[in-house]
């Protein structure tokens, strides 16, 4: 994947960067909220190279991109303010939604952040609990200490990862939200956690313990964000700096040990206890319901409000029923997405489903697989749900748990060994792959196999004229490197008006302080300099006007520079400028050159891809 390309595309199709809100990323999604949905070009968002689909859930636009969303995420950032240190993850002119999207989407960004650190390191504690069990490694050395320590730090200080994510999601001060935060888990805190004849002045406190928790962090900062507010308004600024953070702690820390405390952890232990009773009294219809849905809900954003869910059952018990059976949910689609390799006759769904496979199994980033092959064919993916309720049916049934929070895969199986029949767990395991197997391969599918080879799609590049002037071969102009190719293939104009445009819908790839040329990239991958005149960068800026800047999102016959052609020319400098294609492996040739009287505009040259000259 070009990630450059696709992020100008994406950022183009969804109404460039005046349209969007606010922009977070998960593991596999963009996740735009926009402020006008009706801007959105969903037909060239879903065309853009790497976007695998699309999705709107939860008050979002979702654009799933795969395993390889930071890369993209990133890139975004090098072009827009959207995506850098100082987005903005909290939408604040946007639609706001029913009161469950704005839910989603709260949960969505401040855990976003912490997704991949609180998998890896649960997924470290997993295989820690694995050697444990299977008398590799003894839990009394202190090499045992170490690595438990190494995976258990993240999740028993989660309280001061979630101050700094609430905290830019609620635009509250960050270090405030950890200094109150950090008294949450202070260890002579911690150590008063179940302690009788707690008092603050004299008020009775019911401690509980703050390790591991999310409910309290969340409210105390959606609280520090209203109250900094009032507080930066009413104090002089002399002093607002620091004696608000002082109040703030002073007044916060103690509400939440009095109150927001004990009633979350009332609302917390009171999840957690339901959630226990249905996998203690009815485990398989738990479990049947998490496998058969939880791709129905990944699909349309909800999986997030679990989150909260599953972090409650680990503060409070120490394992996670609810996850138990989404391994089963997210194995079956990777099951059904192999059957769908082994029949298809269809190469190029042959060598989507391959991969996909791989990432569903390894990784449980299902997303490929469902949006590629599994929803697009219909019957893979009931196929994969019919795996996900029968082998979530069967986990759940065998009291299985996880001892860490983990994402769902093949690697985090460890996770799941510590707790329950290990019989029943990989009797799930393997229901929850064989049935959406061999259901996809002996059932079957439309399989897409065309009788023709199909065509492809042309990546072929109309370049306009960008200037008014007269076209000339490019070996008419005066250098020898630009007439020789060393730089590429195109074609030079003699402007006769001092203006120029651009040749086709671009992101500004380069654009000179001297304003003599601007590089132009695609999203097709094609990258277009543009050189006006020959030696003109000695002029050092002088005679030119740049009106656009590196990273700007352009459309053919946007105005890029105004340049004085007679002050110019007077200085002693060649006008002639030549418009070539610079990246030429992929584009190695050019067609329809035109020659004569130009119009910017018109049709210039075509820029033909190397795919197009193989089918040639």
């Amino acid at each position: 994947m070009d990630y450059s390309t696709t992020a100008a595309a994406v950022l183009k199709g969804v109404g460039g960067e005046g349209n969007v809100s606010s922009l977070v990323h998960c593991a596999t999604r963009l996740r735009f909220v926009v402020k006008d949905e009706s801007k959105i070009d969903k037909a060239a968002v879903k065309a853009s190279p790497g976007v695998i689909a699309t999705a709107e859930a939860g008050g979002q636009y979702q654009v799933v991109i795969g395993n390889e969303v930071p890369e993209v995420f990133a890139e975004i950032a090098k072009i827009s303010k959207l995506a850098g240190p100082a987005a903005n993850v909290k939408a604040t002119d946007g639609p706001k939604g029913n009161l469950l999207n704005r839910f989603i989407a709260m949960i969505s960004a401040i855990f976003t952040p912490l997704l991949w650190a609180l998998a890896g390191t649960g997924l470290l504690k997993a295989f820690l609990a694995a050697a444990v069990t299977f008398g590799w490694l003894d839990n009394t050395t202190t090499t045992y200490t170490i690595l438990n320590a190494l995976s258990d730090a993240f999740i028993n200080f989660l309280p001061l990862a979630l101050a700094i994510t609430a905290a830019k999601y609620f635009k509250a001060e960050q270090f405030t939200s950890l200094a109150i935060a950090g008294a949450f888990v202070y260890p002579s805190i911690v150590a008063l956690n179940g302690v009788p004849d707690i008092t603050f002045f004299g008020i009775p406190v019911t401690m509980v313990s703050y390790v591991s928790s999310v409910i309290p962090i969340i409210v105390i900062v959606w609280l520090q964000s209203h109250a900094e507010r009032v507080l930066y308004a009413k104090l002089p600024s002399a002093i607002r700096r620091f004696v608000t953070p002082m109040l703030l702690v002073l007044i916060l820390v103690p509400l939440t040990f009095l109150v927001i405390g004990p009633l979350s952890n009332l609302i917390s232990g009171g999840l957690a206890g339901g959630i226990g009773w249905i996998f203690t009294a009815v485990p398989w219809l738990g479990g049947a319901i998490m496998g058969g849905l939880w791709q129905v809900f990944v699909i349309f954003g909800l999986h997030w409000g679990f989150v909260p869910l599953m972090t409650a059952e680990l503060q409070t018990g120490g394992l996670i029923y609810l996850v138990a059976p989404l391994f089963a949910a997210v194995l079956a689609q990777a099951a059904a997405v192999t059957g769908v390799w082994v029949r298809t006759k269809d190469k190029n769904l042959k060598s989507l489903a391959a991969p996909a496979a791989l990432s569903g199994f390894l990784a449980g980033v299902t997303e490929p697989a469902i949006y590629g092959v599994n929803l697009p064919l219909k019957r893979p993916f009931v196929f994969g749900v019919i795996g996900g309720v029968l082998g979530g049916g069967l986990i759940s049934a065998g009291g299985i748990a996880a001892n860490a929070f983990v994402l769902p895969s093949g690697l985090a199986i460890p996770a799941l060994l510590s707790q329950g029949s290990i019989v029943m767990l990989f009797l799930g395991l393997a229901v929850a792959i064989i049935v959406p197997f061999l259901l996809t391969v002996i059932v079957g599918f439309k399989d897409p196999v065309a009788e023709t080879a199909a065509p492809v799609e042309s990546r072929d590049l109309q370049v306009l004229s960008p200037l008014d002037g007269t076209a000339v071969p490019l070996t008419a102009v005066p250098d020898a490197v630009f007439a020789g190719g060393s730089l590429g293939k195109g074609v030079a104009v003699i402007p006769r008006i001092g203006a120029l445009y651009a040749p086709f819908d671009a992101v500004v790839a380069a654009a000179f302080p001297t304003g003599h040329a601007i590089g132009l990239k695609h999203a097709d991958g094609a990258e277009v300099l543009i050189h006006i005149g020959i030696d003109t960068v000695k002029l050092g800026g002088k005679h030119f006007t740049v009106k656009v800047e590196k990273g700007q999102q352009v459309a053919a016959g946007d105005l890029l520079v105004e340049f004085d052609i007679p002050a110019i020319t007077a200085a002693g400098y060649d006008i002639t400028t030549p418009i070539i294609v610079t990246n030429t492996k992929r584009y190695p040739a050019i067609g329809s050159a035109t020659t004569g009287p130009v119009a910017h505009g018109d049709a210039l040259f075509l820029a033909i891809a190397e795919e197009e000259l193989a089918i040639a």
